[in-house]
């Protein structure tokens, strides 16, 4: 299976929502949003992201052929670290190392527009495969408590390589 890890293009925002809605639908509980509220916001704020494309907030989709089967997205924070958001691969393709392949080139492209950045991200306690596959990437539990954000029952974890 070939698979074609880039960003998504500013045309390519309703590919986007489509893949949102089914993971908030399938996995209610990993996300901080839900179905309902998702389907009924007539545009989600990383649909402008998409359609507006900046540095600090993009948007990276698995492809096979041609079929977007996963995203991840990053936001840059004011300073010098930014946040992994919405990590979700359609279920026939989990388990072959996508996850790890959309994460890493997230990773990669955060380094280069930003250089010395600390990479964020949260995940429910109950999702194992998720934390075990963030621990191989290379995340690393942390307390971590921002301005707008109070730490709550997530797992905070940040990238240590």
């Amino acid at each position: 299976m070939n698979i074609e890890y880039r960003k998504l293009l500013s045309g390519e925002s309703t590919m986007y929502r489509a893949i949102r809605l089914e993971s908030l639908e399938r996995f209610p509980e990993s996300f901080g949003a839900t179905y309902e509220e998702a389907r009924n916001t007539e545009k989600l704020r990383i649909e402008y992201d998409i359609e507006n494309q900046t540095p600090e907030r993009f948007v990276w989709g698995a492809f096979a052929a041609g079929e977007l089967i996963g995203i991840c997205v990053f936001v840059k924070d004011a300073g010098s670290s930014g946040n992994i958001y919405q990590m979700y691969v359609k279920e026939g393709f989990q388990g072959k190392n996508i996850g790890y392949g959309l994460i890493d080139a997230v990773i990669r492209e955060a380094r280069k527009l930003f250089h010395t950045i600390d990479i964020f991200l949260d995940v429910i306690p109950t999702n194992e495969r998720a934390y075990y596959l963030y621990r191989k990437i290379g995340f690393k539990e942390v307390e971590k408590e921002t301005e707008d954000r109070k730490i709550d029952a997530n797992i905070v974890m940040q990238y240590q390589h």
